[in-house]
């Protein structure tokens, strides 16, 4: 179940990656970097926690900022 949320957080944050290259968003780059990059360095439910925050972090700092 850990490699599969693994490779889903992954791929949303290539998805992130491109989407911010494309439209020089600088939020969703480096969310996107983030999101491919933390799931080597946490495991169990803190994967899923911060997995949350970076997949938000682009739509609150727009919103808010």
């Amino acid at each position: 179940m850990e490699l599969f949320t693994i490779l889903l957080v992954s791929s949303i944050g290539l998805g992130y990656f491109i989407y911010g290259k494309k439209t020089t968003d600088f939020h969703f780059l480096i969310s996107g970097i983030a999101l491919m990059i933390y799931p080597y360095f946490f495991a169990g439910p803190l994967l899923i926690i911060i997995g949350i925050i970076l997949l938000a972090e682009p739509f609150v700092i727009k919103r808010y900022f």
